[in-house]
Protein backbone atom coordinates (compact mmCIF):
# COMPACT_ATOMS: atom_id res chain seq x y z
CA UNK A 1 0.00 0.00 0.00
CA UNK A 2 1.63 3.19 -1.15
CA UNK A 3 1.39 6.26 0.99
CA UNK A 4 0.27 9.44 -0.62
CA UNK A 5 3.03 11.79 -1.56
CA UNK A 6 3.50 15.32 -0.30
CA UNK A 7 4.97 17.97 -2.55
CA UNK A 8 5.49 21.67 -2.59
CA UNK A 9 4.35 23.34 -5.76
CA UNK A 10 5.49 26.88 -6.42
CA UNK A 11 4.04 29.23 -9.00
CA UNK A 12 6.04 32.32 -9.92
CA UNK A 13 6.51 34.98 -12.55
CA UNK A 14 2.78 35.54 -12.91
CA UNK A 15 1.78 31.86 -12.99
CA UNK A 16 0.47 32.28 -9.44
CA UNK A 17 -2.28 34.56 -10.77
CA UNK A 18 -3.97 31.44 -12.14
CA UNK A 19 -3.95 29.95 -8.64
CA UNK A 20 -5.67 32.70 -6.66
CA UNK A 21 -2.36 34.56 -6.36
CA UNK A 22 -0.95 31.88 -4.06
CA UNK A 23 2.70 31.14 -4.81
CA UNK A 24 3.29 28.10 -2.60
CA UNK A 25 0.99 25.12 -2.35
CA UNK A 26 1.59 22.06 -0.20
CA UNK A 27 -0.21 19.24 -1.96
CA UNK A 28 -0.85 15.65 -1.00
CA UNK A 29 -1.39 13.52 -4.05
CA UNK A 30 -3.78 10.59 -3.67
CA UNK A 31 -2.44 7.05 -3.62
CA UNK A 32 -2.36 5.30 -6.95
CA UNK A 33 -0.82 2.00 -8.10
CA UNK A 34 1.64 3.68 -10.50
CA UNK A 35 4.22 6.21 -9.31
CA UNK A 36 3.18 9.80 -9.93
CA UNK A 37 4.98 11.49 -12.78
CA UNK A 38 4.88 15.08 -13.96
CA UNK A 39 2.37 14.21 -16.68
CA UNK A 40 -0.12 12.97 -14.07
CA UNK A 41 0.73 15.84 -11.74
CA UNK A 42 -0.17 18.36 -14.45
CA UNK A 43 -3.49 16.60 -15.05
CA UNK A 44 -4.15 16.70 -11.32
CA UNK A 45 -3.26 20.41 -11.11
CA UNK A 46 -5.60 21.13 -14.01
CA UNK A 47 -8.47 19.23 -12.40
CA UNK A 48 -7.98 20.28 -8.79
CA UNK A 49 -6.17 23.60 -8.66
CA UNK A 50 -6.61 25.64 -11.82
CA UNK A 51 -9.56 27.91 -11.18
CA UNK A 52 -9.61 29.70 -14.50
CA UNK A 53 -8.04 29.90 -17.93
CA UNK A 54 -6.21 26.57 -17.91
CA UNK A 55 -5.01 27.34 -21.45
CA UNK A 56 -2.65 29.93 -19.94
CA UNK A 57 -0.91 27.15 -18.01
CA UNK A 58 -1.39 23.99 -20.05
CA UNK A 59 -1.11 23.09 -23.69
CA UNK A 60 -2.18 19.54 -24.44
CA UNK A 61 -0.85 17.42 -21.60
CA UNK A 62 2.18 19.60 -20.89
CA UNK A 63 2.76 23.16 -19.72
CA UNK A 64 2.49 25.73 -22.44
CA UNK A 65 5.66 27.16 -23.99
CA UNK A 66 7.05 29.96 -21.86
CA UNK A 67 6.50 28.19 -18.55
CA UNK A 68 9.73 27.00 -17.02
CA UNK A 69 9.53 23.93 -14.81
CA UNK A 70 12.13 23.23 -12.13
CA UNK A 71 12.25 20.03 -10.11
CA UNK A 72 14.28 20.53 -6.92
CA UNK A 73 15.96 23.52 -8.58
CA UNK A 74 16.97 21.62 -11.73
CA UNK A 75 15.50 22.23 -15.17
CA UNK A 76 12.95 19.50 -15.85
CA UNK A 77 14.52 18.99 -19.29
CA UNK A 78 17.42 17.34 -17.44
CA UNK A 79 15.02 15.18 -15.43
CA UNK A 80 12.94 13.60 -18.18
CA UNK A 81 10.21 16.25 -18.32
CA UNK A 82 6.73 14.66 -18.26
CA UNK A 83 8.15 11.22 -17.48
CA UNK A 84 9.96 12.29 -14.32
CA UNK A 85 8.75 10.13 -11.41
CA UNK A 86 7.94 12.27 -8.42
CA UNK A 87 9.67 11.47 -5.15
CA UNK A 88 8.29 12.29 -1.73
CA UNK A 89 9.00 15.90 -0.76
CA UNK A 90 9.97 17.01 -4.26
CA UNK A 91 9.68 20.72 -4.93
CA UNK A 92 8.23 21.57 -8.31
CA UNK A 93 8.40 25.18 -9.44
CA UNK A 94 6.47 26.64 -12.37
CA UNK A 95 7.78 30.00 -13.55
CA UNK A 96 5.95 31.92 -16.21
CA UNK A 97 8.35 33.76 -18.48
CA UNK A 98 5.46 35.26 -20.45
CA UNK A 99 4.65 38.82 -19.63
CA UNK A 100 1.60 39.98 -21.52
CA UNK A 101 0.84 43.66 -21.86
Amino acid sequence: NKISVVHCLYFRGGAELLFDGVKKHQVTLPCQPEPWDIRNLLKWIKQNMLKERPELFMQGESVRPGILVLINDADWELMGELDYKLQDQDNVVFISTLHGG
